[in-house]
């Protein structure tokens, strides 16, 4: 096989790819990807884990058809320290491939495509939805799902499309996050389980993306963009009721700004007990009191301003579960203008806390919520285009 391919063109293609390869792979051949001709002037590039699979189309010059697996992660770092040019790709009979590039040149170690796994067989995708539903559904979800191994079904997120709307739920048994969009769904119906790491990779695909096509079969979900296919394998089991956990007769609502919370509750976690990550929010005329304290490191009091009248209540949290809703939660707007960020610049981890972003969307949360001991439940104010809640167990305290 021989080509020619922009480095810009290559460099973009290859970044889709590289979320679902394996570098650790017990199967050696999982940390490479598939590059072969289609037609006169087509590359196609597969990368692959066995449980998601992306497959990218890019324009090049095809010199000698044929296919040739290459070092994910090697090939990947080449093309992006390249200049922008013309980068030149030559398979030789041992399986090797020789790149130049201006005066460089490289052998990079290849494996012939008969090692390469067998991909899905690719099938329709008949219903359609706007990308920016579905960054907003991911993005205002995707951290609720459990990061326990053992518990396989709420590995992802219940997708459900049909009735005049689409719905996506995640849960990890101590909180939910539910979105809703109402549309015209005519015939479509699904209710799948799709795996995090698949909703994570779609969510880049959303960057660039005006529409996204999907469909499913009985194992596989396809989500398709112009040019672009992500294929992943559906989870079994059955997701909870998560109908029965959403509260429905809490008379009591207190609404802060977003920023101002999520800055007060980071700082007060600071000196949270590390068991329990306790908080204790006292919701009161006109504010709201955060507090978290233990016994080796002390004690952090915030007051927020907030807008609530009626009797003071106090309620408990686990402070991770609200920093994640606060670090993560926007709306359509907000998720707009963050498309183009590195997920990695936008959130940060710190062991069990999670930082703050260093820029904050200009909305505000409410919280709803009968007393201290029963669920309570956040909605983003004002929202109108989506029904989102985030219900949350309160800690005894």
């Amino acid at each position: 096989m021989e080509f020619k391919i922009e480095q810009s063109v290559l460099k973009e293609e290859l970044s889709y790819i590289q979320g679902v390869v394996d570098r650790r792979a017990t199967i050696p051949v999982l940390s490479n990807i598939l590059i072969e001709s289609i037609g006169e002037k087509e590359i196609r590039i597969v990368g692959t884990d066995l449980d998601c699979t992306i497959r990218c189309d890019a324009e090049a010059e095809i010199i000698q058809p044929g296919a040739v697996c290459l070092p994910a992660r090697k090939i990947f770092d080449i093309a992006r320290a390249m200049d922008s040019g013309v980068l030149h790709f030559k398979r030789e009979d041992n399986d090797w491939v020789t790149l130049k590039a201006g005066r460089g040149s490289f052998k990079l170690a290849g494996v012939g495509k008969d090692q390469y796994p067998e991909i899905p067989q690719f099938k329709s995708t008949p219903m359609k939805l706007p990308a920016e539903i579905f960054a907003y559904f991911i993005r205002n979800t995707q951290f609720a799902i459990t990061t326990e191994v053992s518990r396989f079904t709420l590995s992802g997120a219940k997708f459900m499309v049909g009735d005049g709307a689409a719905r996506m739920v995640t849960t990890d048994g101590h909180r939910l996050a539910f979105v809703e969009k109402q549309l015209d769904t005519g015939d479509w119906s699904m209710d799948t389980l799709v795996p995090r790491k698949a909703l994570q990779e779609l969510l880049k695909l959303t960057r660039t993306a005006d529409e996204i096509a999907f469909g499913e079969d009985t194992n596989h979900i396809y989500f398709e963009t112009e040019g672009r296919l992500l294929i992943t394998r559906k989870l079994t089991g059955t997701f909870p009721n998560y109908e029965m956990v959403m509260p429905r007769d809490s008379d009591k609502a207190v609404t802060f700004d977003l920023a101002e919370m999520r800055s007060s509750v980071y700082r007060v976690s600071l000196v949270a007990d590390d068991r329990n990550n306790a908080m204790r929010m006292k919701i009161r005329e006109g504010e709201a009191e955060v507090t978290a304290r233990s016994a080796e490191e002390g004690e952090g009091v915030e007051v927020v301003q907030a807008e609530y009248s009626g009797e003071e209540t106090e309620i408990g949290f686990n402070c991770k579960y609200l920093l994640e809703l606060l670090n993560n939660v926007g709306s359509l707007e907000m998720i707009a203008a963050e498309a183009q960020e590195d997920d990695d610049a936008v959130k940060e981890t710190d062991g069990d806390k999670v930082r703050v972003r260093e820029t904050a969307p200009p909305m505000k949360l409410t919280l709803e919520f009968k007393d201290s001991n029963t669920q309570t439940q956040f909605r983003i104010a004002g929202e109108t285009n989506f029904d989102y809640r985030y219900v949350v167990m309160p800690l005894r305290i």
